[in-house]
């Protein structure tokens, strides 16, 4: 896409529409593992698509979580504690013979985490279903993961969520690499089915590697822009900001914002919320980079991955 010289390029995705109705909220879901963060500090809700689709409401965007519990007291305590923050829990699925999934988390002196996922627990059984299918027609957009597809069961059921989308529907792959619970398959499946790329600069290099890339980053971005018909690549860097790779041109470049950090879980979350909602309000990218890292700096700030944001950030892409 090249705009006139002077203006700012826009992301409108083809096939989507502007919103330039400041009202309508969309429908954005994010579909994948739901857990228990155990972190030093104590228990925290946690999973990408579960932070991601709070972070999008908070943002305006009317934002779902799919995904599934065990019957058992940490799955109630989770579908109650997404009710009190407003969330609709009606695409997280009971699953009776797993339990809920729970993720060991420990902080380096920086903040950074590092995740020990435990496995054979209920999001690995995301069931598909008719009400789900129905969903997958209606979302505006979708954001999804790597993990979640470790599983042969929930694998098939994001494919299948991902199928039964719009074609104007668009769809985010937070690639979020862990342990060893991904492989070269899933990733170019994951591609092949994606519009948007977002992957922070650790997991660059591991990308590049897996998929035979030469070249630097840049290089590697067009690249995959060309190979997966991708239109949009964002790289998150930390306290040093992003890049946004459209399909023409020089990155887009934020330096973020400087914050003492807490823990940076549930940041990279934020910054895919903003991004979507962004897109889908058709908004220009330096705008987009510059609410994405906002949000993620607070977020950075704060203990958990969804802290309630003050209303100035609720408002970066109204």
């Amino acid at each position: 896409m090249r705009n006139a010289p002077c203006r700012p390029r826009r992301m409108q995705l083809p096939g989507t529409t502007s919103m330039t109705d400041q009202s309508h909220k969309p429908l954005v879901v994010g579909i994948g593992e739901i857990l228990w963060d155990v972190l030093p500090s104590g228990r925290q809700l946690g999973g990408a698509p579960a932070n991601f689709a709070w972070h999008a409401g908070a943002l305006g965007a009317r934002g779902l979580p799919v995904s599934c519990v065990g019957d058992d007291d940490d799955g109630r305590e989770i579908i109650r504690r997404l009710r009190a923050m407003g969330m609709c829990c009606d695409y997280i699925f009971v699953d009776k013979a797993h339990p809920t999934g729970t993720v060991d988390v420990a902080l380096d002196s920086s903040g950074v985490p590092t995740f020990v996922i435990h496995q054979n627990v209920a999001w690995d059984f995301i069931p598909f279903t008719d009400s789900l299918e129905q969903l997958a027609a209606r979302a505006e957009a979708i954001c999804f993961g790597s993990l979640a597809q470790r599983s042969p069961a929930s694998r098939n059921t994001i494919r299948r969520f991902l199928e039964a989308s719009r074609r104007q529907c668009v769809r985010v792959f937070d690639i979020n690499l862990r342990q060893s619970f991904y492989s070269r398959q899933i990733i170019e499946d994951s591609l092949a089915a994606a519009d948007v790329l977002k992957l922070n600069d650790q997991e660059m290099p591991v990308l590049m590697k897996l998929l035979d890339l030469d070249g630097g980053e840049q290089a590697a971005a067009q690249s995959l822009m060309h190979r997966y018909d991708l239109r949009l690549i964002a790289l998150t860097r930390g306290g040093a900001g992003s890049r946004l790779y459209l399909n023409d041109g020089d990155p887009v470049e934020h330096p973020g914002y400087p914050t003492k950090v807490v823990d940076s879980v549930g940041a990279g979350d934020a910054f895919t919320a903003a991004l979507t909602v962004g897109i889908l309000r058709g908004l220009p990218p330096e705008r987009i980079g510059h609410a994405a890292n906002r949000l993620a700096s607070y977020v950075c700030s704060q203990p958990g991955a969804t802290p309630a944001a003050p209303q100035e950030l609720a408002d970066l892409l109204a």
